[in-house]
């Protein structure tokens, strides 16, 4: 594609935060494109162009981890684990990056937007947080148990979908950057009218509450996705019964449990703020309060 024309694989591998640089150039064209081309409805095409053009430097950086993987030969567990953690390094800094820039991108124009366009443009996402009633999550002792079951699901999805179709849950990391970022900037803002206060301070506060979370969850699909991937890829590289596809198969199934511990602890971690933070909870019963 034209865009990788100006920067190598090897770049995003040794500066790894200029993936979020491009996640939000790339965010930026997937809206406009969006916007003129589909007016009616551009939030869902605006996630997939961008997913889009992620995907072929994503493909790049997976194959060369699988590549890595299959040359490998660790004989300890503690050298399997290290290896683990190096060989995965570069690819989830990217996507974490990646995922930093389609968020702060939909967060900034949620925030900038006057609220009618804001309604308009990313309906789908602000959907994602109101039931049919209109109210958001609700804070409860079962709170653990829902979340585990739905992102579970997600983190399930992000790892099979990578398996079918290479890097293809990049779809799943830009939605959730869209949702979160949407959400959060309309939260603060619709909450800071009730108040007059300052939307940017609100999403400042609303933001110290929900980025460890945020982050861990995040996390937990960006390595089910590199899991599928790598796995992806050594399928159509190695034949089923032999060393080297053993070792990627390992690799990946390592790299999804992992994902699965993260994911563990980033809704305790989750479910200790939704049910302890008294501020967030009282900026989200401002904006509910004003819907």
């Amino acid at each position: 594609m034209v865009f990788e024309e100006l920067y190598s694989v090897r770049f995003l591998q040794r500066r790894p935060l200029a993936a979020l640089l491009l996640g939000i150039a790339y965010t930026v064209i997937g809206m406009v494109i969006a916007i003129f081309t589909f007016p009616e409805d551009p939030a869902l095409v605006a996630v997939a162009i961008t997913s889009i053009l992620f995907i072929p430097s994503l493909h790049q950086l997976t194959r060369e981890q699988e590549t890595a993987v299959r040359k490998r030969d660790e004989k300890s567990w503690f050298g399997t684990v290290a290896s683990l953690l190096r060989l995965s390094k570069s690819s989830a800094l990217v996507y974490l990056f990646a995922f930093i820039g389609m968020f702060a991108t939909f967060a900034f124009f949620s925030l900038s937007l006057p609220q009618l366009a804001t309604n308009v443009l990313f309906k789908q996402q602000l959907e994602v947080f109101a039931g049919p009633t209109g109210q958001a999550l609700a804070f409860s002792g079962t709170l653990l148990v829902d979340l585990l079951r739905n992102n579970i699901l997600v983190l399930l999805l992000c790892f099979i979908i990578s398996l079918i179709a290479g890097n293809g849950s990049i779809l799943f990391i830009a939605w959730n950057a869209s949702v979160w970022g949407t959400f959060f900037a309309t939260l603060a803002r619709t909450a800071a009218t009730q108040i007059e206060g300052s939307p940017v301070i609100l999403l400042i506060i609303i933001l110290f509450s929900v980025v460890p979370h945020m982050l861990l969850e995040i996390s937990s699909y960006i390595l089910a996705a590199i899991s599928g991937s790598v796995l992806s890829d050594g399928i159509a590289s190695e034949k089923f019964n032999s060393a080297p596809f053993s070792r990627v198969m390992n690799h990946a199934l390592a790299l999804l449990a992992l994902a699965g511990l993260v994911l563990i602890i980033g809704m305790i971690v989750e479910t200790l703020v939704l049910n302890n933070f008294d501020t967030y909870a009282r900026i989200v019963e401002l904006s509910f309060g004003a819907a």
